[in-house]
């Protein structure tokens, strides 16, 4: 069933429930919509693009940051036959123009932040991009730009004649760029439909359970976990804002039961609690039955304290990629919190491999690539046979991530195969020393880099966020990683800020731009 059939199906099942909701903590502002007022809103748009001559499998842009316009415009895009192609909010006008290009978007719609953006490069969009549709206020309307409001209110609120089915594209989710230039996903209905069963079998979702979304809506691993919501017709709230008080008032005046987090996020929550600066028995929580996080490693010691304040909540993570349709081709599971470090095994209905340079399978205890296959896995990389072929071998997907799996087949996530960092021939893993670091009382992020060394060829290097209050001197993290293997120890530590893009991943090309090539630059040893 494409996902524009889940959603008629909720507003004939469930049509005068909340479908979604709006918080704005800044500005104490609040608003929802029905299940039956999302699939009208997502029709209305939807036929005004067909009246705009967009015809099935033309691209669509959606680069609007999270708002409860935000799904009825991507709803109406699917249902109007056309692909959506959702961007990073992060993005500048050269990637905005890029990415457009690459797709030959027919339409943009877009929100009141990207204005300018937008006019920057208009030329350049101008040669494929024919209509611009504007969320935000009436009064800012750029007059290249009709309002999305205003060309809702006069369309036609019926569902469009245009079929759709499961092996039509759906969607291009551009990656991350963590490692890269971003690379068009290319997803089809049925990968999209896929998800909504993945997620909902992992986390066991409920049309009574309230899913408070945060992370943002253009990145596959926040749709993707709302989706288990959405396959059951249950609500969700989508919080504009993600500091521990707005998360915990949201927790606690929706009702929410699941809360999907990112390591930051969580680490700030729990700062405040042993500061002092919240307190639990402030909000209503007990109906809050699950967090779980993704997007990033997740650092034990992180759950272990997590745990200790909220002692009877369940928790999970998934592993997943953009070119897996989101999270899940690796899923820990609820149950398994003995196990709490690893990524888990394969997903619902996923098949996991582990292999070396060769793509021979390794045994147990054994780092290796992790290959993954399954129905989520993309159809393509839009536009760039090479990188496919690149990544899709036999139908197995090549994540380009270092994982173990340990003799009760849990996989252990290592490292990024890029990130790795080779010193005197041993291979150093950043992400294991990342998590030893956080680990310190006084942390609050690290991030790990290889940076030259001529004896060595490379050594590692910390870059160190403290906590706010707290004091850290090089002598003092020296100290604290005596315990581990000496060559294990960074060799260079530096005191800043650590760069994490919107779903949580560290932008270690920040890292190495700033500090790889001068070392001494900028806040440090």
């Amino acid at each position: 069933m494409v996902l524009t059939e889940i959603l008629a199906r909720n507003a004939r099942m469930y049509g005068a429930e909340t479908a979604l909701i709006e918080r704005e903590p800044e500005e104490k502002k609040r608003r929802e919509i029905t299940w039956r007022q999302f699939y009208i809103q997502a029709n209305a748009f939807s036929n005004a693009l067909i009246g705009m001559g967009v015809q099935k499998g033309d691209r669509v842009v959606h680069l609007m940051m999270n708002c409860l316009e935000w799904l009825p415009a991507y709803f109406g895009i699917l249902r109007s036959g056309a692909v959506a192609v959702p961007l990073n909010f992060r993005f500048e006008a050269p990637a905005i123009s890029r990415c457009s290009a690459l797709c030959e978007a027919r339409v943009m719609v877009f929100g009141e932040e990207f204005t300018e953006r937008i006019r920057e490069v208009k030329s350049e969009l101008d040669k494929s991009i024919s209509h611009y549709v504007f969320e935000g206020p009436g009064d800012k309307c750029p007059d290249f730009a009709v309002s999305l409001s205003e060309l809702m209110s006069r369309a036609d609120t019926g569902e469009p004649e245009v079929p759709i089915n499961l092996w039509d594209g759906a969607g291009i989710y551009f990656t991350s760029g963590t490692t890269g230039d971003p690379k068009g996903v290319y997803l089809l209905h049925r990968q999209l439909e896929f998800a909504c069963y993945a997620e909902n079998r992992h986390h066991n979702q409920v049309h009574q359970d309230n899913f408070l979304c945060i992370p943002p809506l253009y990145h596959t691993g926040a749709k993707m976990h709302w989706f288990g919501n959405f396959i059951v017709g249950a609500p969700a709230v989508i919080l504009k804002g993600a500091s521990p008080e707005a998360i915990l008032e949201a927790v606690s005046e929706e009702s929410a039961t699941i809360v999907w987090l990112l390591v930051p996020w969580a680490h700030d929550i729990l700062l405040a609690l042993e500061n002092g600066d919240l307190s639990l028995a402030d909000y209503k929580l007990d109906q809050w039955r699950l967090m779980h996080i993704g997007a990033q490693p997740v650092p034990p010691s992180l759950i272990e304290k997590w745990q200790r304040f909220f002692p009877g909540q369940a928790y999970d993570t998934n592993y997943g990629l953009t070119e897996a349709t989101g999270p899940g081709c690796v899923h820990l599971g609820m149950e398994n919190m003995e196990k709490i470090g690893a990524i888990g095994v394969a997903g619902f209905d996923w098949e996991c491999r582990v292999v070396d340079d060769s793509g021979n399978d390794l045994p147990p205890d054994m780092p290796g690539e992790l290959l993954v296959k399954g129905p989520g896995v993309m159809e393509r990389y839009f536009c760039n046979p090479a990188a496919t072929g690149s990544v899709l071998k036999d139908g197995w997907l090549h994540t380009g991530d270092i994982v173990l799996r340990d003799p009760e087949g849990f996989l252990w996530l290592i490292d990024r195969k890029k990130d790795v960092i080779i010193t005197g021939g041993e291979n150093i893993f950043p992400v294991e020393i990342e998590s030893f670091l956080v680990s310190h009382r006084d942390i609050l992020d690290a991030g790990v880099i290889g940076i030259f060394d001529e004896r060595l060829g490379e050594v590692a290097a910390a870059v160190i966020s403290v906590k706010p209050g707290r004091s850290l001197t090089e002598e003092q993290v020296r100290d604290f990683c005596s315990a581990m293997p000496r060559y294990k120890r960074p060799r260079r530590i530096f005191f800043d800020t650590v760069p994490r893009n919107p779903t949580g991943k560290i932008e270690k090309p920040k890292l190495r731009k700033k500090y790889a090539g001068n070392p001494t630059e900028g806040a440090g040893i």
